[in-house]
């Protein structure tokens, strides 16, 4: 529908004539057990700058009712059309709307998400509304530089709480919650949440007889796993943080965090009313990098208050900026707050977050940091790599370059000047340079408005001695990826350069140089003189984005002793280093693999364990030369259960370690050992074998044939929830038999019923790496499908579906080809054209690898 898709250009002509000023909006969720539709009444006030301007408000509804504008009643089939009410004559100064319309509950995590848990069988309701899904609940200005207040009046069921931006009121006899008005916030951060949900209430105190009313929220079935002690940690410490940082109090009244179902995101910024997906509610056993991935997302919501909240991007352009602000500041927090827990956290962002943007900045749809986002569209299917990632890894390079007190100084004058407000990047970077003293004209040129990734290299030279007699960084800007937009670029970089050699063993820094390098070779003379070291690491601590190449000399000693570096942040560097020359194919997914045994059983970060559990099996099943790669999971699999039975009872390498087991058991016995563990006849001692370490070893053996559908049910009826639910779904979906498979794709593709969180489990199930020829067949039927998919379907729905179930694993040339007929022929707009490019480049990527594979093992 073109008129769900908001122009930029429409959003900046509604900004000039308008000024919205508050919304009362009246919902009746009375039928939410019975699902369907509900009853919303918004009435908006605004103004307007000219008498008789014509401009529109967005509403996606089944039905409008009423439409009255200024005390008229206007012709509701004559201005409602294509999810747009127009609205004409307008007054110059106050106008008043009120729209009657009845509005959908959805089950695609979009607009007001309604889902009934099979423990209770009750019905708990949320909204997600960013980026433009405020309008699927009420008659909304859908753009973020329109703020305004909202009051919402809410009729519930009884014996149910409802939850919004403004502190909750007592609970009402008539069943009617009547909230205060919220301060001016924009339309895709209000909230409503609803429903028989379990509550946890406290408080943060801070300076100054400040009090923060705090309150956790998730469904009674989850409540014994609910451990809000140890959340309530994370959050009352990122408030003393920021509010130090930002020295700016919380702009809230409240803040609650709740955790909802089938979320399709980590969590979202509401303002006082922040919702997390419930998977971080812990069924079962975890390593403690979930619990650090989850108060990630605790703090990254929280810095949003201030960020995104108190003061918003004027326009989606801005993205970036929210999300690398909210991501750089919440691992900031981990690393550097007293008492954090994870003060390592700066190795778990190097190690996945820096992976995810280098990833994404090597497709043909990379892009500037400061996207030029024309509408929604694009917004939409920006939410990448290179927004959060990217963006962030340049804000750490950016506070290296200013200096971290002349960063909060600038921010502290942002929050002043622009509270309540909205803003562009300069804004910001004016504040910065106020602060710092530095022009950040030619940076921000550099890094925020071009694309693409810088390549340093050492070059080094010595005499007979050993001694440096000549030491410069070399920097390279690769062409970027076929089709991308712009040119490859040099970039001024803030780096460390650090000096390791080996002591009983363990390679130790002995030295640390800072310095800006530019141009394409910057000399450092203060090295000239030194003894060669074993290892010259260059970006040292993370400081820049780029990818770092080692010399001859340190890829030997980091080959020999990757291990043995006795911090975790260079060697979670060396690692992704790795990992980026398998992916480019300068190093074969063979190599690799040897490399990652050569090291892995002296990694201590579990989390730097776990990713490189996912990229072997990755590097394997895409990027190995596919003669070889059976051979290549062998040992990988071998590998695993050594690991496993060898750890720790009871840690988290040993859960690890059964999980990456796991997920590759292939031979008979492997695969016996395998139901053994489940059914208990075996025991690996400390591993408890729990609810979800239990569907992990069925998925598998459904996958390859061992557990058949009874062994399924019988399973679900020990785990009767909604993750029993979707974990039953992905383990008959991973079957491999041809009925499996074809019930699995009507179901996603041919039928439209599934919730969100069903068909994503759904399609993980579909798509296993070793049932290739099965789902040969499906390549066409991907093609035949996906555009009109895509037309029909809702955002979140139709992207899962482009995206899984691509044919990734046809690695040929023939699937190229067919992508690129279908890019020809079947028009796709910007946002698909950009999924199936971005999947088609990870074949082309594959391909490429599983060559320099091939050409290892001849050498």
């Amino acid at each position: 529908m073109p008129g769900t898709n908001l122009t930029r250009e429409e959003a900046q002509q509604r900004a000039k004539l308008l000024n919205v000023d508050s919304y009362e909006i009246e919902l009746d969720l009375s039928g939410a057990q019975e699902g369907g539709t509900f009853p919303s009444v918004t009435t908006v006030r605004f103004e307007s700058a000219e008498a008789g301007a014509e401009t529109f408000i967005d509403l996606v509804a089944p039905a409008v009712h009423e439409v009255v504008l200024n005390g008229k009643a206007l012709d509701v089939a004559a201005v409602f059309r294509d999810s747009r009410i127009a609205l004409g004559h307008l007054r110059a100064g106050a106008n008043e709307l009120r729209v009657v319309a009845d509005c959908a509950y959805t089950n695609t995590g979009e607009g007001l998400h309604r889902f009934v848990d099979p423990v209770d069988q009750q019905a708990y309701l949320y909204t997600q509304f960013e980026v433009p899904d405020a309008r699927r609940v009420f008659a909304s200005f859908e753009q973020p530089d329109l703020k305004a207040t909202f009051r919402f009046t809410v009729t519930a069921p009884a014996g149910w709480t409802v939850i919004s931006n403004s502190p909750t009121p007592a609970v009402p006899a008539d069943r009617v919650w009547r909230f205060e008005p919220t301060p001016r916030i924009s339309t895709y951060i209000t909230a409503l949440i609803a429903g028989p949900y379990h509550a946890v209430h406290s408080s943060y105190e801070g300076k100054d007889g400040q009090s923060v009313p705090l309150g956790i929220y998730c469904r009674p079935s989850l409540a014994e796993f609910l451990d809000a002690d140890a959340i309530f940690d994370v959050t009352r410490q990122g408030f003393d943080w920021f509010q130090e940082k930002f020295a700016y109090d919380y702009p809230f009244a409240k803040y609650d965090q709740l955790f909802v179902p089938e979320f399709n995101a980590g969590a979202m910024e509401n303002a006082g009313a922040v919702t997390i997906r419930d998977q971080y509610v812990f069924r079962s056993k975890v390593t403690d990098a979930a619990y650090e991935t989850r108060a990630e997302t605790i703090l990254h919501e929280l810095a949003h208050m201030w960020f995104g909240d108190l003061v918003t991007m004027e326009w989606w352009n801005d993205l970036w900026l929210n999300e690398s602000f909210a991501t750089y500041t919440s691992i900031a927090c981990q690393a550097y707050a007293e008492g954090s827990k994870w003060p390592h956290a700066w190795t778990s962002f190097a190690n996945s977050m820096k992976t995810w943007a280098y990833r994404q900045d090597q497709l043909p749809s990379t892009h500037p940091i400061m996207a030029d986002i024309r509408d929604l569209d694009d917004v939409l299917v920006n939410f990448d790599g290179i927004t959060y990632a990217k963006g962030a890894s340049v804000l750490k390079q950016l506070v290296a370059y200013v200096g971290q007190d002349a960063f909060f100084k600038g921010v502290q004058a942002y929050f002043k000047a622009h509270a309540f407000g909205n803003t562009r990047l300069s804004d910001l970077l004016g504040a910065l340079e106020e602060t710092s003293g530095r022009d950040l004209t030619a940076w921000s040129k550099a890094w925020l408005e071009t694309a693409g990734i810088n390549i340093l290299r050492p070059e080094i030279e010595t005499d007979l001695s050993g001694a440096i007699t000549a030491f410069a960084v070399r920097q390279e800007a690769p062409a970027l990826p076929a089709g991308a937009k712009g040119e490859p670029v040099l970039r001024p970089h803030r780096i460390a350069v650090g000096l390791y050699d080996l002591a009983d063993g363990k390679l130790v820094r002995t030295d640390r140089i800072e310095l800006d390098i530019d141009g394409d070779l910057t000399a450092v003379p203060e090295l000239v003189g030194r003894a060669r070291p074993a290892v010259v690491l260059l970006n040292d601590d993370d400081l820049s984005y780029a990818k770092v190449r080692l010399d001859e000399v340190s890829l030997a000693n980091v080959t020999a002793h990757l291990g043995d570096f006795t911090e975790s942040l260079p060697r979670a560097l060396c690692w992704a280093s790795a990992w980026d020359m398998t992916r480019d194919g300068e190093l074969a997914a063979r190599d690799y693999l040897a490399l990652v045994l050569s090291g892995i059983g002296k990694e201590s970060d579990i989390g730097v364990v776990q990713s490189l559990h996912r990229q072997v099996k990755l590097a394997v099943d895409l990027y190995a030369d596919p003669a070889w790669r059976e051979q290549g999971l062998a040992t990988w699999t071998e590998a695993a259960l050594e690991h496993l039975r060898a750890a720790a009872p009871g840690s988290d390498h040993q859960l690890a370690w059964a999980r990456a087991f796991s997920a590759t058991a292939r031979t008979e016995d492997q695969l016996a050992y395998l139901s053994a563990l489940l059914d208990g006849s075996a025991e690996v001692k400390g591993l408890a074998v729990d609810t979800e370490l239990r569907w992990a070893f069925l998925e598998r053996l459904a996958a390859t044939g061992v557990a058949d559908e009874p062994a399924i049910a019988a399973e679900l009826e020990r785990d009767k929830t909604a993750a029993g639910e979707r974990h039953a779904a992905t383990a008959r979906a991973a079957r491999p038999t041809e009925e499996a498979k074809a019930e699995a794709w009507a179901s996603v593709v041919e039928g439209d019923a599934l919730p969100n969180a069903v068909q994503e489990a759904v399609i993980g199930g579909f798509v296993q790496s070793d049932q290739r020829e099965l789902l040969a067949p499906y390549t066409a039927k991907y093609f035949a499908a996906v555009k009109g998919i895509w037309d029909s379907r809702s955002h979140e729905i139709a992207q899962q579906i482009a995206v899984g179930l691509y044919p990734s694993l046809q690695v040929s040339a023939q699937t190229l080809a067919s992508t690129e007929a279908w890019l020809a022929s079947a028009e796709p707009n910007a946002a698909l054209r950009r999924l199936v490019s971005e999947s088609r480049a990870g074949v082309e990527r594959a391909l490429t690898a599983q060559a320099a594979d091939a050409a290892a093992a001849r050498a």
